[in-house]
Formats: C-alpha cells, sequence, structure tokens
C-alpha cells in the first residue's frame, strides 16, 4: 500500500478523517410516538395493521425489521425493555424509507413517498402525529438520482444525516445527553454507513450502479465497469481496502471514548459489532468485495452480541 496521510491498525491510510462530529439537533419526538403504525402508501406497509386491534404496529415492526434489517433487529432485541419498542420504531422507518428507492421505477414517485414522508414529520413536530412510525431525518431526495459519491467525505455525510441520526434518536429514547455518547454515535454511523456502501456494492452492481467514493476508484486507475464486472484484481481490492480502512478508523474514534461515555448507552452501540464482524471477514478474504463470504449471515452473531452486552463494552 502507498504512503499514508493517516496511520489505522490495519496499516497506512490514504484518505483523510473529516472534522469531528456535529452536534445532534433538540428532539423530543420519540416521547410521543412510541407506537404508530407504519405508511399507508407502501406496497411493504402496514395496511393491514392500521390500528392496535388488527395485527400490533410493534409487531409489524419487529418483523420488518428482522426481515430488512437483522443486524439492527438482533440489536435492538439487547436494548433496555422499556426503550426497545420505540427503537424497532425508528429502525422500522428507517427501513421503509430505504426502500423507498428499490421498489419504484420512477423518480417522481419516489419524490413523492419522501415528500409524505417529509409531511409525517412536519405533523409530528406540529403535535399533531398521524398514525404512523416514528420519524427520524429524512433520506434527502437527491440520493434518488443515484449517483456515485464524488468522495469519501459525501458517503461520510450521507451516512451522519442517516445512520447518525438514528443512533442520535436511540440516545434520546435511552434518556442520554452527552457530549462523548454524540461523539461515538456520529463515528459509528459514519462506519455503518461506508460498510453498508460495501456490503451492497455486489447488488448495486447487478442494477448496473455503482456508489462507491469516485475519489478512491480514480486514485487506483479504478472505472465503474471494473465493479460492474466484478474485476476482482488488485486495484479493485486497494480501492476496498482504502474504504473499509476509513471504516475501521472510525471505529476507533468511537471506542476511544470509551471511557467517557455513560454505560447506559452501550447498548445504543452494539451495532459495532457486526461492523467489526464484516471488516474483519473482508480482510480475510483480502478486501474481494465480491467473495461469497461476505454474502453469508454470521450464525454466531447473536451470541457475540448477547457477550458484548454482558461485557458492558461496545
Amino acid at each position: 500500500m502507498a504512503a499514508s496521510v493517516q496511520g489505522s491498525a490495519w496499516g497506512p491510510l490514504r484518505v483523510g478523517i473529516p472534522g469531528l462530529c456535529c452536534r445532534r439537533p433538540p428532539l423530543g419526538l420519540y416521547a410521543r410516538v412510541r407506537r404508530l403504525p407504519g405508511p399507508e402508501v407502501s406496497g411493504r406497509s402496514v395496511a393491514a395493521a392500521s390500528g392496535p386491534g388488527t395485527w400490533g404496529t410493534d409487531h409489524y415492526c419487529l418483523e420488518l425489521l428482522r426481515k430488512r434489517d437483522y443486524e439492527g433487529y438482533l440489536c435492538s432485541l439487547l436494548l433496555p425493555a422499556e426503550s426497545r419498542s420505540s427503537v424497532f420504531a425508528l429502525r422500522a422507518f428507517n427501513v421503509e424509507l430505504a426502500q423507498v428507492k428499490d421498489s419504484v421505477s420512477e423518480k417522481t414517485i419516489g419524490l413523492m413517498r419522501i415528500q409524505f414522508w417529509k409531511k409525517t414529520v412536519e405533523d409530528i413536530y406540529c403535535d399533531k402525529p398521524p398514525h404512523q412510525p416514528v420519524a427520524i431525518e429524512l433520506w434527502k431526495e437527491k440520493n434518488l438520482d443515484d449517483k456515485a459519491y464524488r468522495n469519501i467525505k459525501e458517503l461520510e455525510n450521507y451516512a451522519e444525516n442517516t445512520q447518525s441520526s438514528l443512533l442520535y434518536l436511540t440516545l434520546e429514547i435511552l434518556g442520554i445527553k452527552d457530549v462523548h455518547a454524540d461523539h461515538a454515535a456520529s463515528h459509528i454511523g459514519k462506519a455503518q454507513g461506508i460498510v453498508t456502501c460495501l456490503r451492497a456494492t455486489p447488488y448495486h452492481g447487478s442494477r448496473r450502479k455503482v456508489f462507491l467514493p469516485m475519489d478512491i476508484c480514480m486514485l487506483h486507475g479504478v472505472s465503474q465497469e471494473d465493479i460492474l464486472r466484478r474485476n476482482r484484481d488488485k486495484n479493485v481490492r486497494d480501492v476496498i481496502y482504502d474504504i473499509a480502512s476509513q471504516a475501521h478508523l472510525h471505529l476507533k474514534h468511537a471506542r476511544s471514548f470509551h471511557k467517557s461515555v455513560p454505560v447506559k448507552a452501550f447498548p445504543a452501540f452494539l451495532q459495532t459489532v457486526s461492523l467489526e464482524d464484516f471488516l474483519k471477514k473482508i480482510r480475510r478474504v483480502d478486501f474481494d468485495i465480491f467473495h461469497p463470504s461476505l454474502q453469508q449471515k454470521n450464525t454466531l452473531l447473536p451470541l457475540y452480541l448477547y457477550i458484548q452486552s454482558w461485557r458492558k463494552i461496545y
């Protein structure tokens, strides 16, 4: 690997890390929307669960999460019981938003669905919550354009606006207002966003789309066509190495706050177990993003999560 700008436990990094995380905005939403049903506009929504007497909105959120965000589902199970249903609702809402881009054939329809959710959030903040899931910061409409990130910072900003925001809300649910916890959440969210981008690369490639940061691809002379053709040569693996190293570095930064973060916040950060698991697996296959083993679930993940929770670390 070439000379570095910053070091990591894996060796040199070519890409610098942006400034420390942003402060989260004041949020009081969670207390008012603990059990709200899903959207009526989505084909995968809870139209059949329009009220607690039919199927149960909390059960809908749990099942949606188990099917669409299994690792988030496992982590949420280890949260305090009094906070669990709210976190399920938050993550289920995140899944609903994430599915917009993949469930519509026209950008206009996708924008209409995003607008629907935007109006829902506005109504909640006006103390007039509709019967919908807990709202989090909405995905930006520009993400429906399916454009690759120009650089790693754009990917990190996107992760901050989505994954980190989800963690901020989880901390809010747990009653934690702590600057060190916020900083850890920011870095974990960025690591999550980067890992999600990597894991989804084979899937996106099958749909003729590439979202890997363009600056890192250009640095190693890798074109979008190389990714679409599932090229596994050294240049492509160097791109994956650089991107994965940045996620690894964010995890290190998050854990550097370990002694300052309230222990009560640790359950919100259990996602680090699955992130570290993926980063270890990708390192074992020499950063071959198309290796079949990377698409397999770790059957021991529930045990690892329980052990981490019992040890009260993240």
